[in-house]
């Protein structure tokens, strides 16, 4: 999406220079200029405008990034503290069996 405000935007810059280039070479009477300057003003601050949203939208976009890096680095760290634990907390084959654990049970008595 933003790619093709960007796109659109070049291309309102590339229709402006194209203008200015014919309307620059053709001779205009004052008030045909100041009637162009008015309305290339205008679009001027359209486009100045539609910078500024363009602006903020990034700028949220980025702090969602940003908050789902967090978000992320956490989750990483739970799945690893986790997996740590149940590998730790796994009995090896002698401490499973029966008679281990008959062993043990009359070591500590």
């Amino acid at each position: 999406e933003l790619e093709n405000q960007l796109l659109a935007k070049s291309k309102t810059l590339d229709e402006l220079k194209q203008s200015l280039a014919s309307n620059g070479s053709a001779e205009q009477t004052p008030e045909a200029q100041s009637l162009r300057i008015a309305e290339l003003c205008e679009m001027k601050n359209s486009i100045v405008n539609q910078i500024a949203q363009l602006k903020a939208s990034m700028e949220s976009i980025l702090e969602q990034w940003r908050a789902y890096d967090e978000i992320y680095a956490e989750v990483s760290l739970m799945t690893t503290r986790y997996l740590y634990c149940t590998d730790q907390c796994k009995p090896s084959g002698e401490e499973a069996s029966l008679e281990a654990l008959k062993k043990q049970v009359k070591t500590l008595q």
